[in-house]
């Protein structure tokens, strides 16, 4: 695939530079998951060009900010003061403000709050505008060592068993890499639940991503259920491999083949059926010849 970057300066035109935050409008920024060095300089231009910085946890992101030299006014935006802090943030968007939207870590709206202030501002007319950058869920399926061409980013399980396993239940059949956060105090219970459920697929626990104590664990499910006898520390992405697909329903394919040979050549009703049933057209022929005998 052929990329083409855009450049500041190099023949691309934008209306007031929004590369480096100088336009009005809402930026969700993503921040380092772990690694300070993680951060990108496009958000780092974003945050210093910013008005107003809306963090899920103001002294996490006050850390950061002090790292690279960047003095800007912070206010609180999470689950429990977002329907209070959410008008007065439309409000100082609506005056041509540049708000720059960060959660603790990686990428806003990823499980984090953020999605009801982007939805009203859009409504409201005020340009949204992503700066991509660190996510934890694309950091572990990078070195998780499963297929990577279809995943699902299901975030945080129920917390009861009972409601957890449903929804595995829910997801069992899905042919692609499933992706989890984890509590650590919930993690042995999950493992096992999947183990029950999912069966001995491989599976990735992925802990502190990009931080001093990274730990990456493969193995099957049943195994890595083992391997958590007391809770541990960090944040936990946990990655299992795609459901198998399924072998052809034969007891399907013979009553089908049962039907059509009653009134069609053997042939035809090998071709009918297999294209149908999405079968190997060899073995339904030898089933078909079989019946004709």
């Amino acid at each position: 695939m052929t990329r083409t970057w855009d450049a500041p300066g190099r023949g691309v035109s934008h209306r007031a530079s929004p590369a480096t935050g100088k336009s009005p409008g809402l930026y969700v920024v993503s921040t380092p998951i772990g690694h300070a060095r993680d951060v990108s300089l496009r958000a780092l231009d974003v945050l210093a060009d910013a008005d107003l910085i809306a963090a899920e946890d103001t002294r996490v992101t006050a850390k950061l900010l002090a790292i690279y030299g960047i003095a800007k006014p912070l206010t609180a935006y999470n689950d429990h003061n977002a329907a209070r802090e959410r008008p007065k943030l439309l409000a100082k968007l609506m005056q041509g403000a540049r708000v720059a939207l960060v959660s603790d870590a990686g990428t806003p709206l990823i499980s984090d709050p953020g999605y009801k202030l982007v939805r009203e501002a859009l409504a409201a007319g005020i340009a949204v505008q992503a700066i991509p950058g660190a996510s934890a869920p694309l950091a572990a399926l990078a070195s998780a060592g499963l297929p990577t061409n279809r995943f699902l980013f299901a975030g945080f399980l129920p917390a009861k068993s009972g409601e957890r396993r449903r929804v595995l239940e829910e997801l069992k059949a899905l042919r692609a890499t499933l992706v989890f956060f984890e509590a650590p105090q919930r993690l042995a219970e999950s493992l096992a639940d999947m183990a029950e459920i999912f069966g001995p697929r491989p599976a990735v626990v992925a802990r502190e991503l990009t931080k001093l104590h990274e730990e990456i664990k493969r193995g099957d499910l049943v195994a890595l259920a083992r391997e958590y006898p007391a809770p541990p520390k960090g944040e936990i992405v946990v990655l299992v491999a795609p459901a198998e697909a399924a072998g052809p329903d034969w007891l399907r394919i013979e009553r089908a083949l049962d039907k059509a040979l009653d009134f069609m050549p053997l042939s035809a009703a090998v071709d009918l059926v297999a294209e149908m049933l999405q079968a190997p057209r060899r073995e339904v022929y030898a089933r078909a010849l079989a019946k004709k005998r």
